[in-house]
């Protein structure tokens, strides 16, 4: 059995009489002890999915259409607000994209972790515990840094604090929406190591949202590409990278700088070209931006940016089909 499945999740945000639909029929699992990266660019859905799975998207303005979400067998659009306390922190943990915006500003970071042993394990709410949960996450000096507000720590040290409380109540499932967002290269290695050694010796599954291919290729078992709402391809991890089938993942890769490459000089900038300078790829580019939510062009959402798209691909929405052993596709021209 999954530890977290989620079957045609619909989810719409009203306004007015209208709902707008912001995920659209998302189908996911999540073994326990797996990684499962949720990539795509910003806007396709991926916090609000992930959000989802422990019912934290605020109803109204949301409202759950359809679907399912079963979080160790258990139903979680069914669940009462006391059931819904007691997953919170409790089966499933989240580290949100920007600690400084996420920790509260006028508590010392060891209190506020040690608010959250309180709510889900009240006999280790003590300092001796908190200190174990900084070492554990990589913070030095911890019996001093204990009485710290989140304004004194750096921004990796900060989001240090966040996986010590997402991992204080000893979660099966830590969700990192964006966890090294607006840290420098050597702090987002850090933060990744952290999280990939907490997995070993934990045994968590971990739900990772990023648009950064470069983390998949370190970190996930499983890929799910998402676009405008929906899942487009999904497929074990170095498969993805080795050979990705959709238009859309292709894009996304092609997208990715590589090591020597970069802008042609007086090619993409503003800048002469230098005699000395090495000739180098151009960075390629997705034409176009996400659609937003209301406004989904017809047929294939991926269709106006698409640089394979045929006149019937603005028919019909195409189907998430399994074109080969544990690999989902939605497009038909994948070939």
């Amino acid at each position: 059995m999954p530890l977290l499945e989620i079957k045609n999740l619909k989810l719409d945000f009203v306004t007015g009489d209208a709902g707008l639909r912001a995920v659209d029929g998302v189908s996911l699992d999540i073994q326990s002890g797996e990684t499962v990266c949720l990539v795509g660019e910003s806007g396709c859905g991926k916090s609000v999915t992930a959000l989802s799975s422990a019912r934290l998207v605020p109803t109204p303005p949301a409202r759950y259409v359809r679907g399912e979400i079963f979080l160790q067998g258990r139903d979680v659009l069914k669940m009462s607000q006391a059931e819904l306390c007691e997953i919170r922190g409790g089966v499933v943990s989240y580290v949100f994209q920007e600690p400084g915006a996420s920790l509260n500003p006028v508590l010392r970071v060891g209190a506020q972790i040690k608010e959250s042993l309180k709510l889900h394990k009240p006999d280790k709410a003590t300092d001796a515990e908190v200190i174990r949960l900084l070492k554990l996450v990589g913070i030095p000096a911890p019996e001093s840094r204990i009485r710290d507000y989140p304004f004194q720590m750096s921004g990796g040290m900060q989001q240090r604090v966040m996986i010590a409380m997402a991992l204080a109540s000893e979660p099966k499932l830590l969700v990192a929406d964006e966890p090294t967002t607006a840290l420098d290269v050597t702090i987002q290695a850090q933060i990744l190591d952290l999280l990939r050694d907490l997995k070993q010796r934990l045994g968590m599954a971990i739900l990772l949202i990023t648009h950064n291919l470069g983390i998949v290729g370190d970190m996930a078992d499983r890929v799910a590409v998402m676009y405008a709402g929906q899942i487009v391809e999904l497929a074990p991890a170095r498969e993805l990278l080795r050979r990705p089938l959709h238009p859309y993942t292709k894009a996304l890769m092609a997208s990715v700088p590589k090591l020597g490459g970069g802008i042609r000089w007086g090619e993409a900038t503003d800048e002469p070209a230098r005699e000395d300078a090495r000739p180098t790829k151009r960075l390629q580019a997705i034409p176009g931006s996400v659609p937003r939510i209301g406004n989904f062009p017809p047929g294939c959402r991926f269709a106006p940016r698409c640089p394979i798209a045929k006149p019937e691909c603005s028919d019909a929405i195409p189907e998430l089909v399994e074109v080969e052993p544990r690999r989902w596709v939605r497009c038909p021209f994948w070939k």
